[in-house]
């Protein structure tokens, strides 16, 4: 390993958990469960978990809240990410982002076509950065926040946060 360039994979920190759906309640949302349990196993911790519809304002007010909380370092969407009408959390966030990560968007999507074929295509999973915190906006399927929280989020957010420290 590159000692100007360590990847500390051994931090621990603090998530914020947003669900958008205009169909399920807290009590049936298994694809946010599954994020907090996977989050958790990880050894991290969630102390922001909230569902809201799919409504712009309720989205960023929430997006707003989290990047203020001084415990959260790491924000999670889950829905929204599709191209239906109601789907606006994406659109949403990247009104918020300082600097957009097009590499988990891409990545994620190469990975999704291997898994489920064309429809992982039309996904619109985003990732940025706002106020040194990064916001990552999933489908809000299971297989979906699965995927990118096991192939993707976990194992690089040692070294994401350990970049977003260096000042």
């Amino acid at each position: 390993m590159n000692a100007e360039h360590p990847r500390n994979q051994d931090v621990k920190t603090v998530f914020a958990l947003l669900v958008t759906s205009d169909s399920r309640t807290k009590d049936e949302d298994e694809t946010g469960r599954l994020a907090v349990r996977l989050i958790e196993e990880a050894g991290h911790e969630v102390i922001l978990y909230d569902m809201a519809p799919n409504e712009s304002e309720r989205i960023e007010s929430w997006l707003w809240e989290a990047l203020g909380h001084p415990k959260v370092r790491v924000i999670i969407t889950s829905g929204g990410t599709g191209v239906g009408a109601r789907d606006r959390t994406v659109d949403v966030a990247q009104t918020i982002f300082e600097k957009a990560l097009p590499g988990f968007g891409e990545h994620f999507r190469r990975i999704s076509f291997d898994e489920v074929g064309l429809p992982g295509v039309w996904s619109r999973a985003a990732a940025g950065v706002a106020r040194g915190k990064p916001i990552f906006c999933l489908p809000g399927s299971k297989g979906a926040v699965g995927t990118a929280l096991e192939k993707i989020i976990l194992p690089g957010l040692g070294h994401m946060l350990w970049e977003l420290d260096r000042r």
